[in-house]
């Protein structure tokens, strides 16, 4: 079980979206745990003002450390009190750490994971500093906030804990996971579009469906993600074989 706590201006856009489909069913099964803390239930005077102006100038506000640092100590308090370690805790920034599939498996691997979400101009350096333990992004790219991030983080990590999906195979042998994409795949019709599916995939061979979906995975690989396949250490037998593959489409 993995529980989230997710440091917001707007915690009904995170919950909107979690609470439904497949994580929403592992929320309700006790698989993972949900708490959106309102960054303004913890400021610093009685109106929730939580931002100020930034130093040296600069267009926007900035949310101030205070309020951050106190909604992140009482997730602290509570696990403390739990007889749980220490929260691992994420900021999420389009200058961080750019998320794949092998740090979502290494996120699954905490019991709590706080997950601070900016907004405006983002927040007060000095306070990311002292209380976050690795800054994430998911793409070169800016977004209006890091609540739309976090979900996507969320999102990924949780597909990795055990009971949430139906069997181990959903998540292992899909793409990225062995740092290929997954190979096409198909339904019915067998005919479609004058598209046939491969007469490999119908024959019940499993020996060679597996041999044919690995070579896909490659050719599939190849084509769309070059940087990817120039990392694979492929031998010549793989190689003759995805070649032939491609000559034959």
């Amino acid at each position: 079980m993995i529980d989230y706590h997710v440091l917001t201006l707007f915690p009904d856009q995170v919950t909107t979206y979690f609470n439904t489909s497949i994580t929403g069913r592992a929320v309700t099964k006790g698989l993972v745990g949900l708490e959106c803390l309102y960054i303004r239930d913890f400021a610093t005077n009685s109106y929730g003002k939580i931002d100020d102006t930034m130093y040296g100038g600069g267009t926007g506000l900035l949310i101030q450390c205070e309020p951050v640092y106190r909604a992140w100590s009482s997730v602290v308090e509570k696990c403390e009190n739990a007889g749980k370690p220490k929260p691992h805790t994420l900021y999420m920034s389009p200058k961080g750490y750019v998320f794949d599939q092998k740090k979502a498996h290494e996120l699954a691997s905490y019991e709590d994971l706080v997950i601070i979400c900016g907004h405006y101009e983002g927040i007060d350096s000095r306070v990311i500093d002292e209380i976050c333990d690795e800054e994430i992004s998911i793409g070169d790219y800016i977004l209006t906030g890091g609540e739309t991030a976090a979900i996507v983080v969320m999102d990924a990590v949780t597909r990795l804990i055990p009971g949430v999906l139906p069997n181990e195979e959903a998540y292992t042998n899909e793409s990225h996971t062995a740092g290929l994409l997954e190979a096409p795949q198909y339904t019915k019709p067998p005919v479609w579009h004058d598209r046939e599916v491969p007469e490999v995939l119908k024959n019940g061979n499993d020996a060679l469906i597996d041999d044919y979906n690995h070579t896909a995975a490659l050719l599939e690989t190849m084509l769309k993600r070059p940087d990817m396949f120039d990392k694979l250490e492929l031998s010549e037998d793989e190689l003759k074989k995805v070649l032939a593959l491609q000559k034959s489409l």
